[in-house]
C-alpha cells in the first residue's frame, strides 16, 4: 500500500534524474515506461528534464511500475547522477546501450547507498592518484609508470600484490558486485565525486581474471579521467597499467620463459599460483617483455586452446576475492540496533538491490532453479536451491 500522503510530498519535491535513474535501472526506454503508466513518451520526457512535475497519482503509478517506493523519486542532497561521470565500459559493440544505461544506473545506486551508510559509518578517505594517460600516448610508457605511481603512493612492497579489493577499498574505491540481471555487462568503473566505484561481473568466478579486472578498471580511474571511454587505445592502456601493477617488469622478467619447451607449463602454474595472475597473462607479459617471441606466444595460446584451459586454466581453484567495506558498515551498525530494514528505509531503494550492493558474496546462477555462491572465509562453493534470478 502506497501513502497518500507520501506521493503528494514526492510530488512537490520530485526530481526527474530520480526517475531517470530508476527507469534505466529497470532496463527500460521511455517509451516502454510510459506504456507502463499509460502516459505518453513526451510526459515521461518532461518529468525526467524537470520540465514538469508529475501528480501524486501519477508518482504512485511510476512507483508501481518501477518497483521503488515513492520516496525513491524526492530530491536528495547530491544528485549521484549530476556528479559521476561517463563509466568506462569494456566493449561499447558487445552490449546494448540499454543494458549499459542499466549497469550504470545501478553502479550509481551504490554510491547512493554507500552515501547513506556514511552518515553513520565512517569509510576510508578516496586517495586514488591522478596520473593522467593521454589516448594518443600508443608506444610511450606511461601506462607502465602510472601503474608504479599507484604502488608507490599506496606503498605496495614488492612483489605480488596482496588481497587487490581489499587494496582499492582501503584507498577508498567502492567496489560492488552487479546484479545477475547486469551480468551481460563486463566489469566497468566511473569516478564520482563523492567516491570513485569498480562494478565487478558476478558470473565472472575466476580468482585470477578477476583481479585482472579490478587492476584493468584502477587504471581507468587513474589514467582516464577526461578520455572517452571504450576506444581500443583506452582499454589497451589499461590493460598495459594492469600488467604493470600485478606484474612489475623488473621483478618479474627474468621469472618468465623464454622457450615454451621442458616443464614450462609446470613453472607457469607456479608463477600463476605465486603472483595472482593467469597463464594468458603471464603468456601476454612475456611476449610484452620480449621474453617470448611472436611464433613461440601463438603456439603457446595455440596449446591453451587445443587443451580446453582458454576457459578452464589449470591450477588451485580459488574463492574470488569479495568486497568487505560496505558487508561490514551493515553489520556493525547492526550490532548497535541499526538493522537493515532501517537502513534500507532510509537509503530510499528497493529491499533486493540493499542486500546485493551490501552482501559480501554475490548470487549468480548456475542453471535453472540453482543458485551458485562462492563463500570467502570457507573458501568452498555453496550451492543452494533457491529460486533463479530474472
Amino acid at each position: 500500500m502506497i501513502n497518500s500522503d507520501r506521493t503528494m510530498e514526492v510530488s512537490a519535491f520530485f526530481d526527474g534524474a530520480r526517475l531517470t535513474l530508476a527507469r534505466r535501472l529497470a532496463g527500460l526506454r521511455k517509451s516502454d515506461l510510459a506504456t507502463l503508466v499509460d502516459k505518453s513518451s513526451t510526459a515521461v520526457a518532461a518529468w525526467e528534464s524537470g520540465a514538469k512535475r508529475p501528480t501524486a497519482a501519477t508518482v504512485a503509478q511510476l512507483a508501481l511500475g518501477l518497483s521503488v517506493e515513492p520516496g525513491f523519486f524526492a530530491v536528495r542532497p547530491e544528485d549521484v547522477a549530476a556528479v559521476s561521470t561517463t563509466p568506462h565500459f569494456r566493449s561499447l559493440r558487445a552490449t546494448s546501450q540499454l543494458a549499459r544505461d542499466q549497469a550504470f544506473a545501478y553502479g550509481q545506486l551504490a554510491v547512493d547507498i554507500a552515501s547513506s551508510l556514511e552518515r553513520h559509518v565512517e569509510f576510508p578517505e578516496v586517495d586514488v592518484p591522478a596520473f593522467p594517460v593521454a589516448v594518443d600516448n600508443t608506444d610511450g610508457d606511461a601506462p607502465e609508470r602510472a601503474a608504479q605511481h599507484v604502488r608507490e603512493v599506496w606503498g605496495i612492497s614488492r612483489g605480488p600484490v596482496g588481497h587487490l579489493i581489499r587494496t582499492l577499498e582501503n584507498h577508498g574505491v567502492l567496489v560492488v558486485f552487479s546484479p545477475v540481471q547486469a551480468a551481460s555487462v563486463d566489469a566497468y568503473s566511473f569516478d564520482c565525486q563523492l567516491r570513485p566505484v569498480v562494478v565487478l561481473n558476478p558470473t565472472k568466478r575466476d580468482y585470477y581474471r578477476q583481479r585482472f579486472d579490478v587492476a584493468h578498471e584502477l587504471g581507468h580511474l587513474v589514467m582516464h579521467a577526461d578520455a572517452e571511454p571504450g576506444s581500443r587505445v583506452v582499454e589497451e592502456q589499461a590493460h598495459r597499467f594492469a600488467a604493470e601493477l600485478l606484474m612489475p617488469a623488473d621483478e618479474i622478467r627474468e621469472l618468465l620463459p623464454a622457450t615454451m619447451g621442458g616443464n614450462v607449463w609446470v613453472a607457469l602454474a607456479k608463477l600463476k599460483e605465486q603472483w595472482g595472475v593467469s597463464i594468458q597473462a603471464l603468456l601476454f607479459r612475456a611476449r610484452r617483455l620480449g621474453r617470448l617471441g611472436e611464433v613461440s606466444y601463438r603456439n603457446a595460446m595455440t596449446t591453451l586452446s587445443t587443451r580446453g584451459w582458454r576457459r578452464d586454466e589449470p591450477g588451485l581453484v580459488a574463492a574470488v576475492e569479495q568486497p568487505s567495506l560496505m558487508p561490514r558498515a551493515v553489520e556493525l551498525l547492526a550490532q548497535e540496533g541499526i538493522d537493515e530494514l532501517a537502513l534500507t528505509a532510509q537509503c530510499r531503494v528497493p529491499p533486493n538491490l540493499f542486500r546485493t550492493v551490501t552482501a559480501r558474496v554475490p548470487q549468480v546462477p548456475v542453471e535453472a532453479g540453482i543458485t551458485e555462491s562462492v563463500d570467502e572465509a570457507r573458501g568452498r562453493r555453496v550451492v543452494s536451491l533457491l529460486p533463479r534470478l530474472a
